[in-house]
């Protein structure tokens, strides 16, 4: 399995940005989570805490093409500081301010600002990795191993900032967030010979959300996002309901280790199956492993659920991302690939929303239904519409 990945980093400069691109999103699985133990643990109310953090989400949801259409045009480095900057210092304000007493509405103001400064650093990492193995059948290879990267953040992510939460300060676990992501994204910033070259925008649709399969794509992964941002806040108040809320980031590291597993399997494999039948399955596979978790009642046996729920997400990240790599022009790179990672954060936002008002009326048990028909729509859409994701020209077999 180790065999494929064998010689992926040789090239020059690969090491440092996949290094600084681990770093850099590292906030993507702590946010989240860490939000919703903040504000809960202050205000003892998920809805407020799950909607605090939907604002986050569904402002990066909108601001991410943005940033990823600026990145295409002046180039990462030039993008990527201002941002990180002004990101670090809204995420500073909104925790001074969750615990300053103050109205509500700074919590959603500080967390607009928060989303929409945030940047799709595995986007833009992935933009790099096409530049470099574009046409070859190492980009397979290389996707894959951004998914395990991804995966790796959400198994390490939500076991740190709940220990760092609820052992150390509500803070701790924001504040190690702050860090990592200034880090990682000027780090990043500064390499600037790996990054895509600014193009021309040559494109006849304008941008890449009108491009049919695109925009599939981004239906999909739209209710992708919403099983993940449900499973967050739900799990964290199923520990709660269960006695063990410290536990909570091991049983979201569960669910991300199942997929951080598959996705080395599945990039180690050379697939003759096309791209678009992968990714249905994958769809499929997901929806059958989350049913069971709506019926159990012990949180260890919820992690072992969780973990084999887990496995059909990589598959489905990578061919998301080889599908949009193929579809959009190369001058829109950035932005295509943005705009599922767009999609995936308003979905999220709808299911922090979701799962939270669930969650306080009927239960976390119950409230994993939503989880499980967002699953159920997006296995739907994605059948119904696979037509819409066939390639301009068939790949060859070490290709697709």
């Amino acid at each position: 399995m180790v065999g494929p990945y064998r010689g992926l980093f040789d090239r020059p400069g690969v090491k440092a940005f996949v290094l600084a691109g681990l770093i850099g999103r590292m906030p993507m699985s702590m946010l989240g989570i860490g939000v919703i133990l903040l504000i809960s643990t202050l205000t003892e109310n998920y809805a407020t805490a799950g909607a605090v953090a939907a604002t986050s989400n569904v402002a990066f949801a909108i601001a991410a093409p943005m940033s990823g259409r600026l990145a295409d045009r002046f180039g990462q480095g030039r993008v990527i500081a201002p941002f990180a900057v002004v990101n670090a210092l809204a995420l500073a304000a909104l925790m001074l301010l969750a615990g300053s007493g103050l109205p509500q509405w700074t919590l959603y103001a500080s967390g607009l600002v928060v989303g929409a400064t945030s940047l799709s650093i595995g986007s833009m990492v992935r933009a790099r990795w096409s530049v470099i193995y574009g046409g070859s059948g190492r980009l397979h290879t290389a996707f894959a191993f951004e998914s395990v990267a991804d995966e790796v953040v959400f198994v390490t992510g939500p076991a740190l900032v709940t220990v760092l939460a609820t052992a150390v300060n509500p803070y701790a676990g924001l504040i190690v967030a702050l860090v990592c992501m200034l880090l990682g994204c000027l780090a990043l910033a500064s390499q600037r010979d790996t990054q895509p070259p600014v193009q021309a925008i040559r494109s006849a649709s304008g941008s890449p959300i009108l491009i049919p399969g695109i925009a599939l794509l981004s239906c999909v992964c739209l209710a992708m996002g919403a099983i993940f941002g449900s499973v967050d806040l739900i799990t964290v108040a199923f520990a709660d309901e269960h006695g063990a809320k410290g536990a909570a980031g091991f049983l979201l590291a569960s669910f991300a280790g199942g997929s951080m597993v598959s996705g080395l399997w599945f990039g180690s494999r050379d697939w003759r199956i096309p791209l678009r039948t992968r990714f249905v399955r994958a769809l499929g596979l997901f929806v059958v492993g989350l049913v069971p978790i709506m019926f159990i009642g012990s949180p260890w046996i919820m992690a072992g659920a969780l973990f084999l729920a887990g496995f059909a997400i990589s598959p489905m990240l990578i061919t998301s991302f080889s599908l949009t790599e193929r579809l959009v022009p190369p001058s829109l790179l950035t932005e295509g690939m943005a705009w599922i990672s767009t999609a995936i954060g308003f979905g999220v936002a709808i299911g922090s929303w979701a799962g939270g008002a669930l969650t306080e009326a009927y239960g976390a048990s119950s409230a994993y239904g939503f989880s499980v028909g967002a699953a159920v729509l997006a296995v739907a859409v994605g059948i119904g519409g696979s037509g819409l994701l066939r390639l301009p020209e068939a790949p060859s077999p070490s290709q697709s």
